[in-house]
């Protein structure tokens, strides 16, 4: 978000840049609100140390340049808060009340100290406060819908401070008191429409310039509209727009007066684009998303969305790619246009389009990372060349930028409820395109709630299959997270969707994860009879490979459980089921756990000979850490046998091959000193 002259809940103004950046009146407010943040609250006068940030709240009507107002007094200010500052939306484009948890976790991630997956909007506001302790910065928490959110957000420090900016008062919080917006004076008023119209014409008429104030009843964003009128008309007046603007009559605000003349002046395809930006996730707009909706060329949508911005009907954003936001003042009306005048076939195949070119869009950023795939690289070069990106650094660029208004886009399309096989696809290109971007732990927090959205699709149309991968998948994070009895509860319910669908791989995979929960909840018998389960399973279907992973798993809960006649079977049988599948690494690896189970049997001239035996294994895989970890453990091993000499040379031969990378040789000297 950028300072701007004046705020139109997200119009750009036009003309000379920094003309533009040069704020407009409210000087009598800025005065009162940095008077206010020295203000002794009522917690200093009795005594008491402030226990939370202060809260300055500008109040008004959504066009009244409260965001302006607030963003200038954040500018104004901001050198005395060194941490920074941070903002965040607190209500959607179309005025929806953003959840608590989901502005919580965006400041989180902002601040570098995100949230684990899947966390509730308790832990994720108290971690927020954590974040924020010691630090001292500042929150812009703008179009806030009620106090709850402001309070939830705030932090539990007085060197922060929080700016909100509302329609009114947020009653609830403590010592607040707003500073409510009217119209600009006369004098800021008249010079705001001449960085549109030129001072030619507000100079051979200044009192039409002020009459057209008075009509507009100095409100920031209906003055922006006539002054994009009057751009768009260099031989009319400014007196003719006042008359237009007088014989509307006093129907709804003065805004709305000048919106619909605007309105009126547009060419017909022009309209009908602007009618369709309202169905525009979060209110983003780029080139793609308005040639979508309006089934136009991707050059014709951006040269109409500049001429809206020129109109001040958009806001260009500042960002690396050509976005533009459509104004929270005039997304009511446009919707109720598209209502009034486009059949809701025509909405509904408007939104299809959208989602099918974001569907697309996301294959092609999947594809671009996937050099070495030669069917990537077909089916890539088979879109057209608008859908195409030059390079895997554009796609993540463009797959970051985006990514707010493609989680909405995500949310709205499983909302809709009438587009549920769309929404399937997006979901499932969104996950693809994130992981291969970022990787799954980085997008881990996006990838959840992408999850969950898949899991309520699948739970209305009744698909199993899709509800035992969704809840498979959302089980995964919780257990990365340590939430595992959150994890066994999804994974019993992936199980028994999995039946439903007679998905052997469902089943399996979440037979075998409820085995690895239990494990990790120490419950180490119910492990293995799950583990056993999984492993019957894998069996009767002659998955080898599989079968011998298993056996590893049973295994292990044997260990832990100190059965270790039972778990060196088991490891016999993986070390076995590896060999005849024929992979190298896993073999030595499970050797290197059959010697350490053999060690806690009391057979150390046997875990001697396994170990060697795992050693060459470990050599033919190239696998360098397994085998500097298995010569640590010969040593040890042949420490405790007496033979001190060999010992040595194995901690030698260890040493030399992690001499080149020190903090790996403390990762495996602490896990063999473990053992």
């Amino acid at each position: 978000m950028t300072d701007q002259a004046v705020d139109t809940d997200g119009v750009r103004l036009s003309g000379d840049p920094a003309e533009e950046n040069r704020f407009l009146g409210r000087t009598r407010e800025l005065k009162e609100l940095r008077a206010d943040i020295e203000r002794a609250g009522l917690d200093t006068l009795s005594g008491r140390k402030a226990p939370r940030a202060r809260v300055l709240l500008i109040a008004g009507r959504p066009g009244s340049g409260r965001t302006a107002l607030a963003e200038e007094l954040v500018a104004q200010v901001a050198d005395g808060y060194p941490d920074g500052v941070l903002r965040v939306r607190l209500s959607e484009s179309d005025g929806t009340r953003v959840p608590v948890g989901r502005l919580a976790r965006e400041l989180l991630t902002e601040l570098d100290a995100p949230a684990p997956p899947g966390a509730g909007e308790e832990d994720l506001t108290w971690a927020l406060r954590t974040a924020l302790a010691d630090r001292k910065v500042l929150l812009l928490l703008d179009d806030a819908a009620d106090a709850e959110q402001v309070d939830a957000l705030l932090p539990d420090t007085p060197d922060c401070l929080a700016v909100a900016v509302a329609g009114g008062p947020l009653t609830g919080i403590a010592d607040v008191r707003p500073c409510t917006l009217g119209g600009l004076d006369t004098k800021s008023a008249v010079e705001l429409l001449s960085r549109y119209t030129g001072s030619v014409r507000i100079t051979v008429d200044p009192r039409a310039a002020e009459q057209l104030v008075e009509v507009c009843q100095a409100q920031p964003a209906a003055l922006t509209l006539a002054g994009g009128w009057l751009a768009a008309r260099p031989q009319a007046a400014v007196a003719d727009l006042a008359k237009h603007v007088h014989t509307e009559g006093d129907e709804g605000t003065p805004l709305s007066r000048v919106f619909r003349l605007t309105y009126a002046s547009l060419p017909s395809t022009a309209a009908r684009i602007l009618r369709l930006l309202s169905l525009a996730p979060a209110g983003m707009v780029d080139p793609h998303t308005a040639s979508a909706l309006a089934g136009c060329s991707v050059n014709g949508a951006r040269t109409t969305l500049d001429d809206f911005v020129a109109l001040g009907i958009l806001r260009a954003v500042d960002s690396p790619l050509p976005e533009y936001q459509v104004p929270g003042c005039l997304h009511g009306r446009l919707a109720a246009l598209a209502e009034t005048h486009d059949r809701p076939a025509e909405l509904q195949l408007a939104r299809a389009r959208m989602l099918e070119r974001t569907v697309r869009l996301l294959q092609s950023c999947r594809a671009v990372t996937e050099t070495d795939s030669p069917q990537a690289r077909e089916k890539l070069l088979g879109m057209p060349r608008a859908l195409r990106f030059p390079t895997p650094r554009a796609a993540a660029d463009w797959l970051r930028v985006r990514r707010p208004a493609l989680l909405a886009a995500a949310r709205l399309a499983v909302a809709d409820g009438e587009l549920d096989t769309l929404a399937r696809r997006l979901l499932s290109q969104l996950v693809r395109a994130m992981v291969a971007h970022f990787g799954t732990q980085a997008a881990a927090p996006d990838l959840y709630g992408v999850h969950r959205l898949v899991l309520d699709v699948a739970e209305r149309r009744e698909l199993p299959r899709e509800k035992a991968a969704a809840l498979l998948n959302l089980a995964d994070l919780d257990a990365r997270t340590g939430r595992t009895a959150e994890a066994l509860v999804r994974y019993r319910a992936a199980l028994d969707a999995g039946r439903e669908a007679n998905d052997p791989y469902a089943t399996g995979r979440a037979m075998e994860s409820v085995g690895g929960a239990h494990l990790e909840l120490g419950d180490y018998d119910r492990a293995a009879d799950w583990f056993g389960r999984a492993l019957a399973q894998r069996l009767a279907r002659s998955e080898g490979a599989d079968a011998a992973r298993v056996y590893g798993r049973i295994a292990t809960a044997h260990t832990y459980a100190g059965r270790y006649g039972e778990a060196l079977r088991c490891w016999r049988a993986a070390v076995a089921g590896y060999r005849r599948a024929g992979d190298v690494a896993a073999h030595a690896r499970a050797l290197s756990e059959l010697a350490r189970v053999q060690e806690y049997a009391g057979r150390p001239e046997e875990s001697l000979r396994t170990c060697q035996e795992a050693v060459d294994w470990a050599r033919r895989a190239d696998d360098g850490r397994l085998q500097a970890a298995l010569h640590l453990r010969l040593a040890d091993t042949l420490d405790r046998l007496g033979d001190h000499t060999a010992a040595g040379l194995h901690r030698s031969t260890a040493d030399h091959m992690l001499k080149e990378d020190p903090v790996e040789a403390c990762e495996i000297r602490g896990a063999s000193s473990e053992d």
